[in-house]
């Protein structure tokens, strides 16, 4: 099938003059970086510990609270009120150890699961560091979860331990307790010495409990983390993921985040996600730097004051969250001194181009997208500071990871020859794959071999997205798989008409899906929102649908044009293009457990 032209082309090439950068990027030769990178090398780039083997929790704080770093801001809470709290690494060090002697305490077994249910408040990140310190395996739950998605998650990874409020005990823990018989204890982080009927009270237990407690001794294939991704349809899948993980995150915060020893770095992701984890906590904390925790949700003003008063330096946002800033206008921002800023990336979905300009407008900087997803568990390909940015594009593979676009059939399976995939010419459409082998990728799916086993073929892992790739090595994203709409014989990826959409200025989101058609198999059909100072009307739907046809044709403009007030999103942002076309064609809509509340 002829796959449609890329829209972001449209965008001239932003170049990078290193000279004129405040400070030299970790990346400079990329091709050089690559011909000579080894895991092995990254590897000497943490210490290990003393008797041999490797520990997260080691490498984040443990190896920092007796150095030179003992003293330095870890972790600085900004509080609903704009005051600030903060955990030295030596702080936290101890907070992390005496959590680990809860756990002893407890009688936990080593690899035994340990959730936390709670919002960004620093027994969070004291449980994350003591569960992988003492050896039993992590697993971060959203806490705007509803009952049954945490029964769910509770249920396929046997939580052992559950850390949590007592608010959202009782309104999602107790309702579904007798369900997880597994759960054998329910830490409540604010008891106040009057835990309820069937929990522990947190703060009691963390005061009898020793703040020395030994690092297990944990090797680079041990399970430390589990990370639940939702599918299109059917329960949660359990990704887990091992100690060694802990050298993907050094690696990709030293080359894509670009994380210097004095940098104060927010990421503004929540920790029940996975890029709050792998990027929130863990990368952050084994580069030494300090980072910043907001404990209120998102707010425009808000999160200026924060970039502002900070001093922020490394800023690691999402998609979703850049266009809601452009939504409020760039005027927002230049009321504050942003100049600290030196570096933003955002990840969590494709950004589009106008936002990677706009962010000049904004920032003075323009945004770095990078890719990757939780089976991987960190970045896998991105734009780098030293690089120039081609607007729309995922960027260039990180030193270490060997990315490709694999042919499919008709089926949609890859082609292969000989027992290898067959790999794409430039431009063409494909399945993007990665080769097996970085520390951070996925060890399986929990109790679900042969849904594992499907993620690869022909020498590759499918990561289930559609790609190209261009000639200079630039990979741009298409869509899901399942996203991708089939027209007359063109192939359309619903992000280069989203992107398109976007330019014009009465729009703030938009989602396309492809809709059933019997002439032409599908057509594109779009749902947009718009910007609070806009009306729906008639006319602006033909005016959007014109827009759309001058720049991209008839064959791949949309037909249809809907106004939306709010399209469904995920509680992490990404807009769930299935949500809508199941809910356009009448059909199942799956698992809807990370839906927006009121989407």
């Amino acid at each position: 099938m002829e796959a449609t032209t890329p829209s972001s082309t449209r965008w001239a090439p932003i170049s990078k003059d290193v000279a004129a950068l405040r400070v030299r990027p970790n990346l400079v030769d990329y091709d050089g970086a690559r011909a000579s990178f080894t895991w092995d090398e990254a590897r000497r780039g943490l210490t290990g510990l003393p008797g041999g083997g490797v520990n997260i929790a080691y490498e984040a704080v443990g190896r920092h609270a007796s150095g030179p770093l003992a003293d330095r801001e870890a972790l600085r809470f900004v509080r609903a009120d704009g005051t600030v709290r903060s955990l030295t690494y030596a702080r936290l060090a101890r907070e992390a150890a005496r959590f680990a002697g809860v756990l002893a305490g407890l009688g936990v077994d080593r690899g035994e699961r340990v959730y936390s249910l709670l919002g960004r408040r620093p027994e969070l990140y004291a449980a994350v560091l003591g569960t992988l310190q003492y050896g039993a395996v992590f697993c971060p739950l959203f806490s705007a979860f509803g009952p049954e998605p945490v029964r769910q998650r509770l249920q396929i990874g046997s939580g052992a331990v559950l850390v949590t409020t007592r608010a959202l005990y009782r309104k999602k823990v107790a309702p579904i307790r007798d369900e997880v018989p597994a759960l054998r204890h329910v830490l409540l982080v604010d008891a106040d010495g009057s835990p309820e009927p069937g929990t522990l009270d947190l703060a009691a237990l963390l005061e009898g409990a020793p703040d020395d407690a030994p690092t297990a001794a944990t090797g680079p294939e041990d399970w430390a983390l589990l990370h639940f991704t939702s599918g299109t349809t059917g329960k949660p899948k359990g990704a887990m993921h091992v100690h060694d993980a802990v050298t993907a995150h050094f690696a990709t915060g030293r080359f894509a985040l670009d994380l210097h020893p004095d940098d104060v770095y927010w990421c503004t992701a929540d920790p029940g996600w996975v890029t709050g984890t792998s990027y929130g906590i863990i990368a952050p904390l084994v580069h030494g730097v300090t980072a910043i925790v907001d404990e209120e949700e998102m707010d425009a003003d808000r999160w200026y004051r924060i970039l502002a008063e900070q001093r922020v330096t490394v800023w690691y946002t999402a998609p979703t969250a850049l266009r809601m800033l452009m939504k409020a206008g760039a005027e927002r921002a230049a009321v504050h001194d942003l100049s600290a800023l030196r570096f933003v990336a955002s990840v969590g979905e494709p950004l589009n181009p106008e936002v990677v300009v706009w962010g000049r407008e904004a920032f003075g900087l323009p945004v770095h997208d990078n890719w990757w997803q939780t089976e991987t568990g960190g970045i896998m390909i991105s734009n780098y500071p030293a690089m120039e940015i081609r607007p729309g594009s995922m960027g260039r593979p990180l030193p270490g990871i060997e990315a490709a676009v694999l042919l499919r059939d008709g089926t949609g399976a890859p082609v292969i020859r000989d027992g290898e995939a067959v790999v794409c010419e430039p431009d063409a459409t494909g399945e993007l794959a990665l080769r097996p082998g970085w520390p951070s990728m996925f060890r399986g799916y929990l109790d679900e071999e042969e849904r594992y086993r499907k993620c690869f073929a022909g020498g590759w892992y499918l990561t289930g997205d559609l790609a190209r790739r261009d000639a200079d090595g630039y990979f741009w994203f298409v869509g899901r798989g399942d996203d991708v709409i089939k027209s007359s014989g063109h192939l359309i990826g619903p992000f280069e008409v989203e992107s398109c959409l976007m330019e014009h200025d009465a729009v703030a989101e938009v989602a396309v899906i492809g809709v059933p058609d019997a002439v032409a198999g599908e057509v594109v059909k779009a749902f947009v929102e718009l910007k609070p100072s806009q009306e729906a009307s008639d006319a602006l739907r033909l005016e959007l649908i014109g827009f759309a046809r001058k720049r991209l044709g008839p064959a791949v403009a949309p037909r249809m044009l809907d106004f939306a007030s709010a399209l469904p999103k995920t509680r992490s942002g990404k807009i769930l293009r299935r949500l809508l076309k199941a809910r356009e064609l009448g059909l199942p809509e799956g698992d809807t457990s990370t839906l927006e509340a009121g989407r």
